[in-house]
């Protein structure tokens, strides 16, 4: 299960920024057959479907079903998961959800079984390799009523938390709605993964795939934006939230969120300067840029990042740790808590 700097031994909490830890992938998913089998047919598909098309374009659309299509075995079978973790030198995924299983049109029946199926099937699937793959299950965002008892299952089939989205269909993150949530996954540490679907921009991102090279980044940081402006982070300040994509264009961009709560009074929903708040989160290590990566263990702090690939998908990394060696003038200690160290100590695997 080790990579070539890894040994057997996964070491003690001192040992987190050394190469005593090991190599965590805290961004991979999983296809669910079951999942997709499940909304077949119903109403509200076809509406979430078409207003898919719209935001993304046919172009997009067909270069995105042949490139699932192609990995189906990576998402699906765990033999082959294994290898490739193998061939990239990754010890242990944490393993969530294809966020195209969120289908958070459905109504509460629908939702129920769309996470119970999420969730025992991603449980199944890691359980094939307990040593080395950990998961993350679903809730229901656009039902907060139903998300309380969704996280408590997930957590009872020893899922390390959840996977959510920026947004669900009328509610933001700073919705207080979903305060019984925020409470339950601060209680239990329930790991919380951001991972949008899908950009509220529609039309106007539906060409060159900017669907998601701007709109995921954008996603991101105004999701982050709720969490942080509403007080949702100062009121649970034990919040166990991992962005992905590196939190998207916030942490670098910081400085104007911190402008605003100075000078604004409108701007002052949080008790300290926004970017004090990203010391309190956790990002994913997936920026495609070596810069950005080196700014963004600057802002948010090196015991704040963690290494993520999107496996298996063409947006992310077949080399994160690469991706993060590229970012150099990195200390040793941080390059080690970064590659595994990190999400060691939030997964608690020690």
């Amino acid at each position: 299960m080790t990579s070539p700097d890894t040994p057997d031994a996964l070491g003690t909490p001192d040992a987190l920024g050394t190469p005593d830890a090991p190599t965590i992938d805290v961004h991979a998913h999983v296809l669910l057959p079951q999942v997709e089998e499940a909304v077949a047919g119903h109403p509200g598909l076809a509406s979430a479907r078409a207003l898919d098309a719209r935001r993304n374009g046919p172009e997009a659309l067909a270069v995105s079903g042949s490139m699932v299509r192609d990995r189906i075995p990576l998402l699906t079978d765990v033999k082959a998961r294994l290898a490739a973790m193998d061939a990239s030198g990754v010890d242990i995924q944490l393993v969530s959800p294809s966020p195209s299983h969120y289908h958070y049109w459905a109504d509460e029946d629908l939702a129920r079984t769309v996470c119970d199926l999420a969730n025992t099937g991603t449980a199944a699937h890691v359980a094939q390799a307990p040593d080395r793959l950990h998961g993350l299950g679903l809730v229901p965002l656009q039902h907060p009523d139903l998300a309380v008892n969704a996280l408590d299952r997930a957590l009872g089939l020893g899922l390390r938390g959840v996977e959510i989205s920026s947004h669900a269909p009328g509610r933001e993150l700073s919705d207080p709605a979903y305060a019984p949530f925020w409470a339950l996954a601060e209680t239990t540490g329930a790991v919380l993964f951001l991972h949008p679907f899908g950009c509220t921009l529609d039309e106007r991102l539906n060409r060159w795939y900017l669907s998601n090279t701007v709109g995921q980044p954008t996603e991101n940081a105004v999701a982050l934006s709720h969490l942080i402006f509403s007080g949702v982070l100062d009121r649970h300040p034990g919040l166990k939230v991992i962005a992905a994509h590196g939190g998207g264009y916030l942490p670098t961009h910081i400085g104007r969120s911190d402008h605003a709560w100075r000078a604004r009074p409108d701007a002052r929903g949080c008790a300290a300067e926004p970017s004090s708040y990203l010391k309190r989160l956790y990002f994913d290590s997936l920026v495609h840029d070596p810069q950005v990566l080196r700014e963004l263990i600057r802002v948010a702090g090196p015991d704040r990042v963690l290494l993520g690939s999107d496996f298996p998908f063409d947006m992310g990394t077949e080399d994160p740790v690469g991706a993060l060696r590229a970012a150099t003038d990195l200390p040793n200690p941080d390059f080690h808590a970064v590659r595994g160290g990190n999400a060691a100590a939030l997964l608690r695997l020690f």
